[in-house]
């Protein structure tokens, strides 16, 4: 693997061209192309962090689509998901759904970086931060005393929600928010019991929710290193946890200087391989198995496929 690694790393993978599948919508880490009712997702090695591309890891996309759809066969129970078929491991044909127009967030530690997390607002000393009413006093890493649903806009503000605007503001009717947060609950307890198997804690992770003939469905990738955050067991007690996600490139970042504003730095090779083996490691300690390097190139695995609506 150490020398596929490499050999990615001397020309990374970026997308796919597949001109013939009509309309592409062309996001930070995927692509997605319009089948009407149905929709494929194309994800790529492209890696972004305070909302910039900047650059690419090896098998990052590979480990993302992988994961989300391992995760998918084992929260069935839970929720429905928009998979229809996995076609290769950096593809898969979803069913179209309606996305909702909000974003949750389970956080079981108080702690992040963005200008959303728990510790950001809670820092600004904000009185009540998404409705929780935490006590002053409190350090950076600290257990919640149990899992708390954060909601946010789907905008480009990003702004955070108490709970209650939710359905005060009309973004969602009272039972289909109380319909997410049981969910969101649900799937967090099961990634948190999977992840404590592993020997990681699951701290956070961010939940996408979309509405397919009127059913509640999981839609995006899910408990990935990108959608996820991650500490290896024993370590989350200091100051700065060792992470096995993608805030391990938001710390090189912020170590070089860049915080999201003005050019952001070059992505060596050798940590661009640091991040690969990372990204595997988790997917490996999660699910028990080694990703395979896939025989077919994605034009192979869709030829003579019909796809078109």
């Amino acid at each position: 693997m150490e020398a596929a690694l490499r050999e990615r790393l001397k020309a990374p993978f970026t997308g796919i061209e597949l001109p013939s599948l009509g309309p592409v919508n062309r996001g930070k880490v995927r692509d997605s192309y319009n089948l009407g009712e149905r929709r494929l997702l194309v994800t790529t090695d492209r890696v972004s962090a305070f909302d910039r591309v900047l650059g690419t890891v090896p098998y990052k996309g590979q480990v993302l689509n992988t994961l989300t759809n391992w995760w998918f066969q084992r929260t069935g129970d839970i929720v429905s998901n928009h998979l229809l078929s996995a076609l290769h491991p950096n593809v898969v044909l979803v069913k179209e759904a309606e996305p909702l127009p909000l974003e949750v967030v389970v956080r079981a530690f108080l702690t992040g970086s963005s200008k959303t997390a728990l510790w950001t607002l809670y820092q600004k000393g904000e009185a009540s931060v998404y409705g929780l009413n935490l006590p002053a006093g409190l350090k950076k890493n600290t257990p919640l005393p149990h899992p708390v649903v954060t909601p946010t806009t789907k905008d480009e503000s990003d702004s955070p929600l108490s709970p209650d605007q939710v359905v005060e503001e009309g973004l969602l009717p009272a039972p289909l928010w109380e319909e997410v947060q049981e969910v969101a609950l649900k799937l967090f307890a099961r990634g948190q019991k999977v992840a404590s198997e592993a020997g990681l804690i699951l701290v956070d992770t961010k939940y996408e929710f979309g509405l397919v003939e009127g059913k509640l469905t999981l839609i995006d990738e899910v408990h990935t290193p990108d959608s996820s955050r991650y500490w290896v067991a024993g370590t989350e007690k200091e100051e700065c946890p060792e992470h096995q996600d993608k805030e391990l490139l938001r710390l090189w970042l912020v170590s070089q200087g860049f915080r999201g504003k003005g050019e952001p730095p070059s992505i060596p090779p050798d940590f661009a391989l640091q991040l690969a083996r990372h990204y595997l490691k988790t997917f490996s300690m999660l699910t028990g198995e080694t990703l395979r390097p896939p025989s077919q190139t994605v034009q192979e695995a869709l030829k003579g496929m019909e796809l078109s609506c």
